[in-house]
C-alpha cells in the first residue's frame, strides 16, 4: 500500500509504501474510495492549535507524533475481514465511522466513543484515508454508503456528522421554529444548511467574511448571508432572521467569530462552538447570567448519531456540499488550497 503521511509538523507530506496490513480478530481491511479533506487535518499538519494571546497547544506534547497519516473521512471497499469480523463481505462498500475511543472506559461504555481521553481516531492516532488501504478496527464502524458516491458519502463522517451534533445540541424545538446564525459557509457551513432542509428547520442567517462563500451559501437556501466583518454584523444578522436569534453555531471558531456569535443570540439563546481555528475571548461574567447564555463546544459526534444521520441520507432528505474530486497524489495540494481558503465546498481524494 501507499500513502501521504506527515513525517515531521509542518514539513512537506512523504509518500510511503508498505505492506498491506493484514486483519486481525475482528480487524477489517479497506481499500480507499474517497477521502474528505478537513480542516482539522491543517491543525495536524502544523502539529499545534492556536490557543490565543501568543500561545499554542502542542500535539506532541499531547502525546501525537508522526509519522501520521492524515484522513478521517473516509469511504471504501471491504478488501480483506479479520477471522473475528461478521456483518461485512469483501465487496462491501461503507463509509467508517473515524472516532473510535479505547472502548473500556466509562466514556466509551455510555456511546460517547468520540470523547474518549484514549481515542484511536482514524487519521490522528491511527493511520487514516490519505492512502490506498485503511484498517478499521471493527465491523461495527463501517456503516452502508446507500445510494450515495464514496465521493459523497466521505464527508458525512465528519463534516456532516459534526453539523448533525451540533444541530442536536441547538435542538429540534428551536431551529424548527425560529432561524438561527450559522458562522462559516465552508464545507461544514455549508453541509449544515443541507442538513437543516431535511430536518424541516425554519432556516439560517449565515455570517462568512468570503463574498464567493456567501454566495454559496444563498445558493444552497440560506435566508440570508451578511459579511461577518462587518461593524454592524450583529444588526445584520438580528435584522435578516426578522426575530431575535436564539442560537449561533459557529464552525470557525475564531476570536472574532466567537464574538459575533456571543453578541448575536439573545437572552437564554445558545452558542455552540465547532470550529478550530485557534484564539480566545473575554467575557463580562454579570452578562452571562443576565442573559442566561449558553456557551457549548461540541466536537464530531457519537458513532449513534451517526447511524441516525446515515439513515437521514439514506432517505435521501440530505443534499451534499459541492466536491472537488483531486488524486491521491495531491494530498498536499489540496491542504494548501484549502488553507488559502480556496475550496468552496470539500475537497475530496480519490486513490
Amino acid at each position: 500500500m501507499h500513502s501521504y503521511d506527515i513525517v515531521e509538523f509542518g514539513e512537506p507530506l512523504a509518500l510511503q509504501e508498505r505492506p498491506d496490513p493484514v486483519p486481525h480478530g475482528s480487524e477489517v481491511l479497506l481499500k480507499v474510495l474517497a477521502t474528505g479533506v478537513c480542516h482539522s487535518d491543517l491543525h495536524i499538519w502544523d502539529g499545534f492549535y492556536e490557543m490565543g494571546g501568543g500561545k499554542r497547544l502542542s500535539l506532541k506534547d499531547r502525546g501525537l507524533a508522526p509519522p501520521i497519516t492524515l484522513g478521517h473521512e473516509i469511504a471504501g471497499e471491504v478488501a480483506a475481514v479479520g477471522p473475528e469480523a461478521s456483518g461485512v463481505r469483501v465487496g462491501d462498500r461503507r463509509v467508517i465511522y473515524p472516532w473510535i475511543g479505547c472502548g473500556q472506559c466509562a466514556v466509551c461504555q455510555r456511546g460517547d466513543e468520540h470523547l474518549c481521553n484514549r481515542p484511536r481516531s482514524l487519521g490522528i492516532q491511527r493511520p487514516g484515508g490519505y492512502a490506498d488501504r485503511v484498517l478499521v478496527p471493527h465491523p461495527r464502524y463501517l456503516l452502508p454508503l446507500g445510494r450515495l458516491s464514496p465521493a459523497q458519502a466521505a464527508p458525512f463522517a465528519c463534516s456532516g456528522l459534526t453539523t448533525f451534533s451540533a444541530l442536536g445540541k441547538v435542538g429540534a424545538a428551536v431551529y424548527q421554529k425560529e432561524p438561527i446564525l450559522v458562522i462559516g459557509a465552508g464545507g461544514l457551513g455549508l453541509m449544515c444548511l443541507g442538513l437543516m432542509k431535511a430536518l424541516g428547520a425554519k432556516g439560517a442567517v449565515v455570517a462568512d467574511i468570503d463574498p464567493k462563500k456567501r454566495e454559496a451559501a444563498l445558493a444552497a437556501g440560506a435566508l440570508a448571508a451578511i459579511d461577518a466583518a462587518a461593524p454592524d454584523a450583529v444588526k445584520q444578522a438580528n435584522a435578516a432572521a426578522k426575530a431575535p436569534l436564539p442560537a449561533a453555531i459557529d464552525f470557525v471558531g475564531s476570536s472574532a467569530s466567537a464574538k459575533l456569535g456571543s453578541d448575536a443570540v439573545t437572552r437564554g439563546g445558545k452558542y455552540v462552538i465547532v470550529g478550530l481555528f485557534g484564539g480566545d475571548i473575554t467575557f463580562s461574567l454579570p452578562m452571562l447570567p443576565i442573559r442566561a447564555l449558553t456557551i457549548q463546544g461540541s466536537f464530531v459526534g457519537s458513532l449513534a448519531e451517526f447511524r441516525a444521520l446515515m439513515e437521514l441520507v439514506e432517505k435521501g432528505a440530505v443534499g451534499t456540499v459541492p466536491l472537488h474530486e483531486r488524486p491521491l497524489g495531491e494530498a498536499e495540494a489540496a491542504l494548501r488550497e484549502l488553507r488559502a481558503g480556496k475550496i468552496v465546498g470539500r475537497a475530496v481524494l480519490t486513490p
